[in-house]
């Protein structure tokens, strides 16, 4: 029986015993029990939960993409994470656009998955570092610094900002998957907040919270945290204005930068209510499954937001994330939409599944939920999220209710027209 199987089922089990304490999750644990124990004996005789390299579903969507990574210093603000007052705040966005299509795998250049592959800190968002030791060898499906697709009018771009602690990496599956439905996706990584991040100087920083003397107020640090990543990404916008047409990748108008959405999971999902809030070249925004924080709530969105959120029977939530989404949406005075996905949890948005073979993913699935999987989830996001943003970036008429009714499991309606 290999180690690193033994030490996923360990961690299962330790999740198990965890879900146990829980009264309301009892019947699924009693069940999830028996499931761990048969799956530690069939990994007894070979199963294998880890894949040597785990595999991400290629984008589904008409267009081949392009991949190139920018790591920026805004030379304006401090670094609030580190003692160093010397120290400028760094943003790493990578963008995901449509490309002309490209030939075989094994001769298609490819970016590293993960930032500091093979520098890793000791644990990444919670898991160990060597298990991720082959995640340098995962294929994005997307060709090193290919020349963006020319076309008459200018590409849509949408930012996209990671769950709190997670890389950017986490996303590439759901960011592929609409990118290849003819948007430009920037993923951001929010140094020393997400799980690794290299930095323009070449350093490889895992998460660092830095807190002032006196209790710990973690609710009054996600505040602060919010207003961070909020700075981080107008600075993006800023940078994909000024820079980004000069790339070599790009030409000269081929995307649109004066009109942007804002997209995010998790924390990075309420962050996008309030970058668009504030910055009025943001036209949308999409919160997947994030809490908001602080004055968020009684701000009133004028342009068109997407709640979408994950199964509420498995990922329940709290009333932080009830009550602030639903004051959003209730003072909103432009469209507003929820909608969520049947069997999907809070992870199914995430690459974090598919790191597991497919025994080690039917296992997570009876233990916390999402037997949708993460593939098909990221499916249906990109399908809910394309048809959205339509409007607001492109113009085109779009029926989110239709894409919505044309997968199972999906339900929501619009809260304000």
């Amino acid at each position: 029986m290999r180690t690193l199987d033994v030490l996923v089922l360990a961690m299962a089990l330790a999740l198990a015993g965890w879900r146990w304490r829980a009264p309301a999750w009892r019947p699924r644990m009693r069940y999830g029990a028996v499931v761990l124990a048969a799956l530690l004996a069939a990994v007894t005789v070979g199963v294998r939960v880890l894949p040597a390299v785990p595999t991400l579903p290629a984008p589904d969507g008409p267009y081949a993409l392009g991949t190139t990574v920018f790591r920026w210093t805004d030379d304006r603000r401090d670094e609030p994470h580190t003692a160093d007052t010397t120290d400028r705040r760094s943003v790493i966005a990578q963008l995901w656009y449509p490309a002309a299509r490209h030939g075989d795998a094994r001769d298609r250049a490819r970016l590293p998955y993960i930032d500091g592959t093979h520098r890793l800190p000791p644990r990444v968002s919670g898991l160990p570092a060597f298990l991720l030791r082959r995640h340098d060898a995962i294929d994005s499906h997307a060709a090193a610094s290919a020349p963006l697709l020319h076309r008459e009018r200018p590409w849509p771009v949408v930012i996209f900002s990671p769950g709190y602690g997670a890389p950017r990496a986490w996303y590439t599956g759901l960011a592929t998957r609409l990118a290849s439905r003819g948007f430009v996706v920037v993923t951001v990584d929010h140094p020393f907040e997400s799980g690794v991040t290299q930095l323009p100087s070449g350093a490889v920083v895992g998460t660092q919270e830095l807190f002032p003397p006196g209790p710990r107020d973690r609710v009054a640090y996600m505040v602060r945290q919010q207003r961070v990543r909020t700075d981080d990404i107008r600075f993006v916008i800023d940078q994909l204005q000024r820079v980004v047409p000069r790339s070599p990748v790009m030409h000269a108008g081929a995307i649109d930068t004066t009109h942007v959405a804002v997209i995010g999971h998790s924390f990075g999902g309420a962050v996008s209510a309030m970058v668009m809030s504030e910055d009025p070249r943001v036209v949308a925004a999409a919160n997947i499954d994030g809490t908001p924080y602080g004055d968020l709530p009684q701000r009133q969105l004028t342009r068109p937001f997407l709640l979408l959120q994950s199964d509420l029977a498995e990922s329940p939530h709290g009333p932080f994330f009830h009550n602030g989404n639903g004051a959003l949406l209730a003072r909103m005075t432009a469209p507003g939409y929820r909608y969520e996905i049947a069997r999907a949890n809070h992870f199914s948005f995430t690459d974090a599944p598919l790191f597991l073979a497919a025994p080690g993913r039917w296992l997570l699935a009876q233990v916390i939920g999402g037997a949708r999987g993460a593939a098909e989830t990221h499916r249906v996001t990109a399908d809910l999220l394309a048809a959205f943003l339509a409007g607001p970036l492109t113009g085109a008429p779009a029926d989110l209710a239709a894409v919505a009714a044309a997968h199972e499991g999906v339900v929501g309606r619009a809260v304000r027209r």
